[in-house]
């Protein structure tokens, strides 16, 4: 597998039990404690793996900074945080590489593998499919909340504990049914979900009164917290969806959302729906939401279909 319908990761098979599953992400801070960050960091580069339906073996440092003013024991932080969520998903650090650069950024390098006949593509959902989500959207919103003092103690736990979650059920869910998967990343729900629905040519359905939400995520999106990426998911998708005259102020650009370390977006059959859910659950999914459905699409159909 390579880049041709914009999946997670690249998978190159080795013979007919293993497959490697390669990948590489890194960010820019989201919080202000290193440790945390490194954690965050950690997690959302490592569940391209995950959506791959692959465990991480190996992961590999990615690391920028500038030449002053962030002093070494702050970045051994984000290397402490990174190696405490690399070690939870069993996936060993071997080193890394640093670059000198104008702002912090943080990632890794992650090596995982799939048994070949189990690799979660984000292409092949079907009409019929039920689509489900394992972590509650609205992680753009509450960082840019968070940075400007609007943003609560208790909203601020349940972000870091959203990006902190591993995806860890994704390396279960083929064997439980599931048709296809991609994680909700930066491209936003839309993003990710257009990606899904153009590569199996299908219209995905949402329901958004069903979409597990962080805390105030749609009245912080009213207000105006959003970021860049927020407008340029928009614009990328906006000829490609269909949007309810009722949602609510702010659910429009919640939709658009970019997401750090966010869940799995999930197509799996109607009548395997139980398991795939039992799944999530038993492997640490954060939520275990139904929020839509996949159906047929002629040409000059929306990809995207949000209902209210």
């Amino acid at each position: 597998m390579g880049f041709e319908t914009a999946d997670d990761a690249g998978v190159y098979r080795l013979d007919a039990e293993r497959a490697v599953v390669c990948t590489a992400d890194f960010i820019t801070p989201v919080v202000d404690d290193a440790f945390t960050f490194g954690r965050v960091a950690a997690a959302n580069s490592l569940s391209d793996v995950y959506a791959m339906g692959g465990k991480p073996l190996l992961a590999l440092n990615l690391l920028g900074y500038p030449p002053a003013g962030v002093p070494n024991a702050v970045l051994g932080e984000i290397l402490k945080g990174a190696a405490a969520t690399c070690a939870e998903a069993g996936c060993a650090v071997a080193g890394g590489h640093t670059v000198r650069d104008n702002e912090v950024k943080f990632g890794l390098s992650v090596t995982g593998l799939v048994h070949p006949d189990r690799i979660l593509r984000n292409s092949d959902a079907q009409p019929g499919d039920v689509l489900l989500l394992s972590k509650p959207l609205g992680t753009g919103a509450l960082v840019a909340a968070m940075k400007k003092g609007r943003l609560d103690e208790a909203g601020y736990e349940a972000l870091v504990t959203a990006m902190t979650t591993l995806n860890t059920c994704g390396a279960h869910l083929c064997e439980a049914g599931a048709h296809a998967v991609t994680d909700v990343t930066g491209f936003g729900l839309t993003g990710h979900a257009r990606e899904m629905a153009s590569a199996a040519d299908a219209c995905f359905v949402f329901d958004t009164t069903a979409l597990p939400l962080l805390p105030e995520a749609v009245e912080l999106c009213a207000e105006g917290f959003t970021c860049g990426g927020t407008k340029s998911n928009a614009a990328h998708t906006g000829e490609t969806l269909r949007l309810a005259a009722e949602l609510p102020d702010g659910m429009e650009g919640l939709l658009h959302d970019p997401q750090t370390s966010g869940g799995l977006l999930v197509a799996a059959p109607a009548d395997r729906v139980d398991q795939v859910l039992a799944a999530m659950a038993e492997h640490g999914a954060l939520c275990t939401a139904v929020v839509g459905e996949v159906t047929s699409r002629t040409a000059g159909d929306p990809f995207l279909d949000f209902r209210g």
